[in-house]
């Protein structure tokens, strides 16, 4: 983006009407794969894994997701696979059972793999200790062959983040990381179960700095309860001065069906669909302004980053960390609940731990579930795909991609004509464009294409 741009004032997108919102506010996957994790079965166990492991092209990198199902506090809006733990003994065992599922990994292999790339989620990898980190990456390094500039990330809790973590972890490689911020509205922390303050989160910023992180992301969160668009942007304004190249503005998806926790959540409390999305609209408007360049549903990133500069060149992909710029057609993940993608399909560890290390101590990699990935699924997850990041599709390229004709997706693109009539999207032929005031429904508009997708469900998220 030219320097000049910044300086042009960002007029407001044009937003969903009430009657739209209350139309369209439905429930729908969030797409980070196709088919999604609700069509995953044990049909899907290590068998199958380890002939997908074999079929692996040597000459392709891979990227590696490690999980670490552990933290220092519960946030009660969380619906990560994770527990509170206050004493250290259980992570030294994880870790242990960890390193012994890595070794198990690398005799399924073909042989040695590259990797492009590590990513640590939870949960909250920096539960670690330093020496249980160091050991962590020393066998990822052991068993693959990191390319040089691998993108190395990890998500990272203020609470129970020290300068000596951090120090260690640039020892390691780290160059992308995401903090944890959500809100610093006190109110709605109390609420929440997550209380921390803006000093706090500066000296951790002060030390990912030193180690010069080349991305630092801040995630946020709208939809909290007690949340108003008014102190949804003093949290973003007082982010803004720590200058992020990337910042995540989550919705609060209230789920406690699934996540059990979330029932300590005072539903009353919740702002309804239209306060929710004032407050992601307002909050999306206040960082273009500030330069931010706006990315699918919930990214902002500065021009100069990598992830803007991926949106820009039409090569932004979608995996189960969000948005990214990896390019690998395969990640492989360790630990409880991880997810792994492959050419042929996906794949899930085991969610429980007590049965995930029953699984390491008969020597089986831990697998609970998956689904392969037929013709059919690729075809139209690569419409989702870039429906979801750019908000605009020609379905004749891709159908040419594929092999098929557009005609076969007259029964989608006839689900699409409500839309159209209410200006949510553009249809010129085969090509599909999302208009501004639907790109908040951008996730409704993607479920037209999904053959799995059953609007009754209640498995997934609103879509506003």
């Amino acid at each position: 983006m030219p320097a000049t741009d910044l300086l042009t004032p960002v007029r407001p997108t044009p937003r969903p009407t009430p009657e739209l919102i209350a139309r369209y506010d439905g429930r729908a996957p969030r797409y980070t794969s196709y088919p999604t994790a609700v069509q995953f079965t044990p049909d899907v166990q290590e068998e199958t894994y380890r002939g997908w492991l074999k079929a692996l092209p040597a000459d392709e990198a891979v990227s590696l997701y490690v999980h670490v199902p552990f933290c220092s506090r519960l946030c009660w809006y969380c619906g990560c696979n994770t527990r509170a733990v206050n004493r250290h003994e259980p992570i030294g065992e994880y870790v242990r059972y960890l390193l012994r599922e890595i070794a198990m990994l690398e005799g399924a292999l073909p042989g040695p793999l590259r990797a492009s790339g590590l990513h640590f989620g939870g949960g909250t990898p920096n539960m670690l200790a330093i020496e249980e980190l160091d050991a962590i990456v020393a066998e990822l390094r052991r068993v693959f062959g990191f390319e040089e500039g691998a993108e190395i990330a990890a998500e990272l809790d203020p609470a129970s983040l020290t300068r000596d973590w951090v120090l260690a972890a640039g020892r390691n490689g780290l160059n992308r990381a995401s903090l944890g911020v959500q809100t610093l509205d006190p109110q709605v922390q109390e609420a929440v179960n997550r209380r921390e303050s803006y000093e706090e989160i500066a000296v951790c910023v002060a030390a990912l700095r030193e180690i010069r992180v080349r991305s630092l992301n801040l995630d946020l969160m709208y939809g909290l309860p007690y949340q108003t668009t008014q102190n949804v942007l003093a949290t973003v304004d007082r982010i803004l001065t720590f200058k992020p190249e990337r910042l995540a503005l989550f919705g609060y998806a209230h789920v406690p069906w699934m996540k059990s926790h979330q029932q300590l959540i005072e539903e009353q409390a919740l702002p309804g669909p239209a306060e929710r999305l004032d407050q992601s609209e307002s909050a999306a408007e206040r960082l273009q302004a500030e330069g931010y360049v706006r990315i699918g549903i919930d990214h902002f990133a500065l021009p100069t980053d990598e992830l803007a500069i991926a949106h820009a060149e039409r090569r932004l992909r979608r995996n189960f960390q969000g948005y990214t710029t990896d390019s690998a057609r395969t990640l492989l993940g360790v630990g409880v609940s991880a997810i792994g993608s492959l050419p042929q399909g996906f794949v899930q560890n085991i969610a429980q731990e007590v049965g995930w290390r029953a699984a390491v101590d008969q020597g089986r990699l831990p697998i609970a579930r998956g689904a392969p990935v037929t013709d059919e699924d690729r075809f139209r997850g690569e419409i989702i795909e870039r429906m979801m990041c750019d908000f605009a599709v020609d379905l004749a390229a891709i159908c040419a991609r594929h092999g098929r004709k557009v005609a076969e997706l007259a029964p989608a693109v006839d689900k699409l004509a409500p839309f159209e009539a209410d200006g949510l999207v553009a249809i010129d032929g085969g090509k599909i464009a999302i208009t501004d005031k639907g790109r908040i429904l951008v996730r409704s508009v993607s479920a037209c294409f999904d053959a799995y997708f059953a609007p009754e469900a209640v498995r997934h998220s609103k879509a506003l």
